[in-house]
């Protein structure tokens, strides 16, 4: 299996790479960083040198967002799909309208004509109109969304825990079950 993970410039940056660590056990992981996402990652983590070390250490590949002729900019280079996490509103506007001005909406647009798998982790509260509209839009068009919408009957212990349960929700979209949380199993009577 191979996936192309896009990190964005939203906040969330700790759940893609979260997601990067689950990815890489599973396929080969080509990864795309845009530069937003770059200036996130200075807020969200220690190190931005740190973060990105580790995104090389668990990908195939890693590109920045200018470099447009990456083999995922075209549909002749096969995927298994793309999962945008955290997604930033620009990069959901970008693919809901075939934007394609950088490499991760080029990707992602690539994923729309070729029909397959696009996973986004959108990272905006609360949705405007707009938001919501570009979401519909792109789920009719097969998209999945999953925002990181936090659960609470598996009782987390704490954040690591609530990223896990996010990280898992977007594994299942390729079939990939990890336990990285409980099941619900039904109410107690």
């Amino acid at each position: 299996m191979r996936i192309t993970l896009a990190i964005t410039g939203a906040s969330g940056i700790p759940i893609g790479v979260r997601l990067a660590e689950e990815l890489s056990e599973e396929c080969e992981l080509i990864t795309v960083v845009s530069d937003s996402a770059l200036r996130v990652m200075d807020e969200e983590t220690d190190s931005r040198k740190q973060t990105m070390g580790v995104l090389k250490s668990l990908s195939e590949e890693i590109y920045r967002e200018d470099m447009i002729d990456a083999p995922v900019a075209s549909g002749s280079f096969r995927t298994d799909g793309m999962v945008v996490c955290p997604c930033s509103m620009k990069t959901l506007s970008g693919l809901a309208t075939g934007r394609s001005s950088n490499l991760v909406e080029r990707a992602g647009d690539v994923c729309l004509k070729e029909r397959r798998k696009l996973v986004l982790v959108p990272r905006e509260i609360p949705f405007s109109e707009i938001h919501l509209k570009n979401m519909l839009d792109l789920s009719r068009m097969g998209v999945d969304i999953v925002p990181p919408v936090l659960g609470f009957y598996f009782k987390p212990d704490g954040i690591d825990d609530m990223v896990d349960y996010i990280v898992g929700k977007v594994l299942e979209r390729f079939e990939i079950s990890k336990g990285l949380y409980n099941e619900w199993e039904g109410g107690k009577r």
